[in-house]
This record gives C-alpha cells, structure tokens and sequence, in this order.
C-alpha cells in the first residue's frame, strides 16, 4: 500500500507569508480547517473542525519559522485524549524560496502503518482532501 501523500505548488507569495498561513490559526481556517481550537506550536495538541466532514486532533511536532510545519493527526470522530496514543499520520510542509515566490511541499505518510482498512480509506480520502485544500491555499496565496 501507498504509505505517502505528495503535493507540490508554487506560489507567488514569499515564504513568511505563507509560512504564517499555515501556522496562525486565524489565516489557516481561510484555506484548512472551518475552525481551530488551541495554538499551533511545538508540544501543543490542538483540535481542527472540518464541519460536516469531522474532526481532527492534532499535535504540532516541529516548527522552524518559514522553512518546515510538521504535525501528527488522527482524523475521526473518537474520543481520545492524545494524538500520539493511537495510530496517526505525520504531515508535513516545507518551504523553498523559489524565484519571487515560495514552492510548497505538502506530505503525509503512515498510511501503511494504520490498522485494518483504515489506512486506505483515509489515503484515498485525504488524496482528494489534500489536492482540495492545496488548491485554496495556492489561491490565496496568488492573491494581492
């Protein structure tokens, strides 16, 4: 099975505009998440709402400001109490000055190491998810 999710854009913004995109949770619900609870920093687990489609628990795992984002997540709608007690799913972006604009790498991997069919269908789920969700950032970001 396919353990990881890669997509790429580049976009005409530079790199601590973007960066603070993804990291500052009243830009990231403008593109991600319908909602955020808790602080996007190192150490902090904190709870994306995606409305109709559910809920994610995150863990932010690594931060260095305008170059890489990682977190853990478990997507769901089980009530645990930490992302990092049950099979997750590591995301990351990474930032690369490229030309006049920043060329974003999305990935995330542990798919394979999910239990039963759970890995697939949230690979197949979050193929699409990622594309949708790239796509709004990449239009934000090319925006003036």
């Amino acid at each position: 099975m396919q353990d990881a999710i890669v997509r790429e854009i580049t976009v005409k913004a530079p790199r601590e505009r973007v960066y603070k995109a993804i990291t500052d949770p009243k830009q990231i619900i403008t593109w991600f998440p319908d909602s955020i609870e808790g602080a996007l920093e190192v150490g902090q687990q904190v709870t994306f709402d995606f409305g109709t489609d559910g809920t994610a628990i995150v863990r932010v795992i690594d931060a260095k400001p305008h170059e890489y984002f990682a977190f853990r997540w478990y997507t769901g709608n089980d009530a645990i109490t930490s992302v990092l007690t049950v099979p997750n799913t590591l995301v990351e972006f990474h930032l690369e000055e490229v030309g006049s604009g920043t060329k974003v790498t999305l990935k995330e991997s542990g798919f394979a190491s999910l239990p039963g069919d759970r890995g697939e269908k949230q690979l197949n789920d979050n193929t699409g998810g990622w594309k949708y969700m790239m796509d709004r950032l990449e239009k934000l970001m090319n925006e003036a």
